[in-house]
């Protein structure tokens, strides 16, 4: 892999610890700098999205609210507040440049359902070729914990995908992933349990994640064919840094070479599984040969999902290979699970192997 590529589409993700300066304030300074840098790659002729947090902690900013809330009510009061804060800062630093900004706020649903998916590809790709800059958040004022991403780190990952971005950049006050030594691993090329034993949760009091939902971003985005690079987002230029040459910034995580397609990539990482289907010993061994899962080799299932939605594939041990879209519902499933069965479960071609 060459040190210099030419990436065209790059999402960039702004962690809400930037935003915020030690006295809890808005720091103008580093959102027009940001501004500045996503300026200058448009006008060498890329396009950018940006996935931003902030709302939240510029809510409690102007609440003047030390510690997160924990009550859903007041995180999404909080949200509320912020995010016209939010838009308003961005849209102000992007206008001085002569570029226009738009807001999209995705939950689940919009991305587990297949239409709102696309509709929200296409009005990406639409804004994108207008030489838009989408700022785009997750809807924390409608958002309960059936339908949050938990962080927006997963969220910019998962956006990566939606455009077919070439590259994302999550940055953070981190300056990338540290060794045991606390120095910066430059290249990560396989994401082993090694690595991610390296990450630590964050313990900041207006944010959630830390390196743990990063390097999970990171997993998702090179299994789908996507550069991911952490790094300090305070660090001058950053951003230029990274597009022109990733290597020398932050920490890349190589992607991989034999990605999935498009809709593979939806069902294993875009949508939310509606329930769980547990499968004997040699279920596996045959969905490991790209065969049809069928209700012979069916122990189990979870959930009350109907034909058409995605379900996660479990082993005996419970832990996941894959997911897939059913053919039958979870009623009829436990009534013929174990048995033969005329139709396949799921069939091969709605089928990925995680």
């Amino acid at each position: 892999m060459q040190s210099q590529i030419n990436y065209k589409r790059i999402v960039i993700k702004i962690g809400s610890s930037l935003f915020t300066s030690q006295k809890t304030r808005l720091d103008m300074g580093l959102v027009n700098n940001i501004a500045g840098q996503i300026s200058d790659l448009i006008k060498q002729g890329k396009e950018v999205v940006v996935v931003s947090s902030g709302a939240i902690a510029l809510g409690m900013s102007i609440l003047k609210l030390v510690n997160r809330p924990k009550e859903l009510q007041y995180l999404q009061a909080a949200a509320a507040i912020g995010q016209h804060e939010l838009m308003h800062v961005y849209n102000r630093a992007i206008k001085e440049r002569g570029l226009s900004c738009a807001q999209l706020l995705l939950t689940w649903d919009d991305f587990s359902s297949r239409l709102r998916y696309l509709n929200a590809k296409n009005t990406l790709n639409t804004l994108l070729k207008l030489k838009c800059v989408p700022v785009i958040n997750e809807n924390d004022t409608v958002s309960t914990e059936e339908i949050k991403f938990g962080d927006n780190d997963k969220l910019s990952a998962l956006v990566s995908i939606l455009v077919g971005a070439e590259l994302l950049i999550i940055l953070s006050d981190v300056d990338g992933l540290l060794d045991e030594n606390k120095k910066v691993i430059r290249l990560v090329d396989k994401i082993t349990g090694q690595i991610k034993s390296l990450a630590c949760p964050t313990n900041k009091k207006s944010c959630v994640g830390g390196m743990v939902t990063k390097i999970e971003a990171a997993r998702i985005a090179v299994d789908s064919g996507i550069a991911c690079v952490i790094a300090n987002g305070r660090s001058k230029g950053i951003i230029s840094q990274i597009a022109h040459d990733p290597f020398t910034q932050g920490t890349i995580f190589l992607p991989k070479h034999e990605m999935l397609d498009e809709k593979r990539r939806w069902m294993a990482f875009g949508t939310k599984a509606k329930g769980k289907i547990v499968i004997d010993d040699g279920a596996k061994k045959a969905l490991c040969e790209k065969k049809s899962l069928l209700a012979v080799g069916v122990i189990s299932c979870e959930g009350n999902f109907y034909p058409g939605e995605v379900v996660s594939v479990c082993d005996k041990k419970d832990c996941e290979i894959g997911r897939g879209k059913v053919g039958i519902a979870s009623r009829e499933l436990n009534k013929v699970k174990g048995n033969r069965f005329s139709r396949e479960v799921i069939h091969c071609d709605n089928l990925v192997i995680l």
